[in-house]
């Protein structure tokens, strides 16, 4: 019987030292936010900034990058679309819980009861942006005029 007791105690001692005392843990809310936008952010501020009246199209290009459309009129301008869309989505995290170690130790009996409990929760929120610009230039290739169109839904 104490052969069975001593053993109980090295095995109740090992896991003591490898689990938690007991002490009830919060965790801290996370709020992460994630957005799917190409590495150069291409937000109406950086447009505005980077076109003017009369550039020509090679400078429009390589402040912009190509257009994802590229219409021409019956006079032969050209215009061009971009249209960009960016999906966020954040997310926040929050819960508490509380562990506990125990052992009983009777006649005959040696044992290790552990209590747990937690409450975890997580919401999600998905959001999508949208900005379409439309350059338009004259017939000798510079810049005439551009629009835009900023949505968030």
């Amino acid at each position: 019987m104490l052969r069975v007791m001593g053993v109980a105690l090295m095995a109740l001692t090992a896991l003591a030292m490898g689990m938690a005392t007991g002490v009830p843990r919060a965790e801290a809310e996370t709020r992460e936010v994630k957005a799917t936008a190409p590495p150069a952010a291409f937000t109406l501020g950086m447009v505005q900034k980077a076109l003017r009246p009369g550039m020509p199209q090679t400078d429009v290009a390589e402040r912009l990058g190509s257009p994802n459309i590229l219409t021409r009129d019956a006079q032969g301008r050209e215009a061009w679309v971009y249209d960009r869309i960016c999906s966020e989505v954040e997310v926040s995290a929050g819960g508490i819980a509380v562990g506990g170690l125990g052992s009983g130790a009777g006649n005959t009996f040696a044992g290790l009861v552990g209590i747990s409990a937690g409450k975890r929760s997580e919401k999600a929120r998905t959001s999508q942006r949208t900005l379409t610009v439309v350059v338009r230039f004259s017939s000798a290739g510079a810049v005439e005029s551009f629009t835009w169109h900023d949505s968030r839904f």
